[in-house]
């Protein structure tokens, strides 16, 4: 055959095209079980640090979260047990769950090492550029945070970004309480220098980034308050203990 012919050069392109799709597929197939296992461990990683486990190594991590991660379930919105079967709040997609009609409330649940309980609660929303989520660790008592942890796909750098590079905007979380007089009212990003008109307790929103740190309150509130019927009856088992 010609090969200076547009038949040959037609054939060439599309066997060459035929090829290297297979080969990147190939490639993509073998690659992704190593991909999935390393978002997995990031998403461990995130919901340990909410719990104050500090950060370890990729072979520490599933033997980490299987320690301290002792329950896992869904709740509706009354607070009641739906779903208690394994893994079944850490598979959630809170991309997907945000936006679905029958939205799922995953909740994990964590014994630390001094024998307290934790709830850890996914949280999800939009920051300035991009999807912003995060986990929020309740202590036992329904009401008060334990801790957090935030993390964003495309805030810039040095501004947004610092909901995930500056732990004391995290930390700062830590002690408030999401309910005031028994009445929810979730924590708030305000201005320094403001405060919530409704007595709820505040964090100082970041210096710079104040669509990003509204985002988080925004995101807080949306979440937060759909579990207010789990948080009541963690509450009301307390009162009656």
């Amino acid at each position: 055959m010609n090969k200076n012919s547009n038949i040959y050069q037609i054939l060439y392109s599309a066997i060459m095209v035929v090829l290297v799709g297979t080969v990147l597929a190939f490639v993509y197939m073998a690659l992704k079980p190593k991909q999935d296992d390393n978002i997995a461990n990031d998403k461990r990683k995130q919901i340990l640090s909410a719990i104050h486990i500090p950060t370890m190594t990729d072979q520490q991590v599933k033997s980490t979260y299987q320690k301290y991660i002792t329950a896992e379930m869904l709740v509706d919105e009354q607070g009641n047990v739906v779903d208690s079967t394994a893994n079944v709040a850490f598979e959630v997609d809170m991309k997907n769950n945000v936006k679905a009609s029958d939205r799922k409330l995953p909740v994990l649940v964590s014994k630390l090492d001094d024998g307290t309980t934790k709830y850890i609660i996914p949280v999800y929303g939009a920051g300035l550029w991009g999807p912003i989520w995060g986990y929020i660790a309740v202590g036992a008592d329904g009401k008060t945070i334990y801790g957090a942890n935030f993390s964003h796909e495309s805030e810039t750098p040095g501004l947004g970004a610092r909901i995930t590079d500056d732990p004391d905007f995290a930390n700062a979380f830590s002690g408030k309480t999401l309910y005031k007089d028994g009445a929810f009212k979730c924590v708030e990003v305000m201005k320094k220098g403001q405060q919530p008109t409704n007595g709820a307790d505040y964090i100082d929103a970041l210096s710079g980034a104040t669509i990003t740190s509204r985002g988080v309150g925004n995101m807080m509130q949306q979440c937060m308050a759909l579990y207010d019927g789990f948080f009541k009856k963690i509450q009301t088992q307390n009162a009656n203990n």
